[in-house]
């Protein structure tokens, strides 16, 4: 299969951006580093993988702050009453 055509298939067995787990896609970056900086691939190729990377690093980043904003501390109020409050890091 020449480079091109196998350009064109990757991603297309591969589940939507959406679907895909911090995981995943942490894995899937570390794979991409560890091949950049293994390989002496060409510049188009390290282009894509560079820009693949990128995606991948918003991606994780995004999951993270929406989880961050998601962990609330469970807390009691004055009145004895279980409450929520965000979470603080420094506690």
């Amino acid at each position: 299969m020449s480079e091109e055509n196998q350009q064109n298939n990757e991603g297309k067995d591969q589940p939507a951006a959406a679907d895909v787990s911090f995981e995943e896609s942490l894995a899937q970056l570390e794979a991409i580093v560890a091949e950049m900086e293994s390989s002496s691939t060409d510049l188009d190729t390290m282009v894509k993988s560079f820009e693949k990377g990128l995606a991948l690093v918003k991606r994780c980043s995004d999951k993270l702050a929406a989880v961050e904003r998601k962990v609330e501390e469970l807390t009691r109020n004055a009145d004895g009453m279980l409450a929520t409050a965000p979470f603080d890091e420094n506690s």
